[in-house]
């Protein structure tokens, strides 16, 4: 799961190398972080948040078949 959000973070940022998606377990949820640099931050998360919201929706997707839940967290 880390790597779809991974090749979608990259394709939006202009600082492909800053670009950092780690997979944290926790009891009843998989956490996907992804860190960029500060001067993407606003490509990311978009106008009202519309590009984040649909990164979470594109995973939530992708991950029906997991037993558990997956967020994204964008830090």
């Amino acid at each position: 799961m880390e790597t779809l959000v991974e090749f979608i973070v990259r394709e939006l940022v202009s600082q492909k190398d800053q670009v950092n998606v780690t997979r944290v377990e926790r009891d009843d949820a998989v956490v996907i972080e992804v860190r960029v640099c500060p001067e993407d931050m606003g490509k990311i998360i978009g106008k009202q948040g519309k590009i984040a919201r649909a990164i979470r929706t594109v995973v939530k997707a992708a991950s029906s078949k997991e037993e558990k839940r997956v967020i994204v967290d964008i830090i």
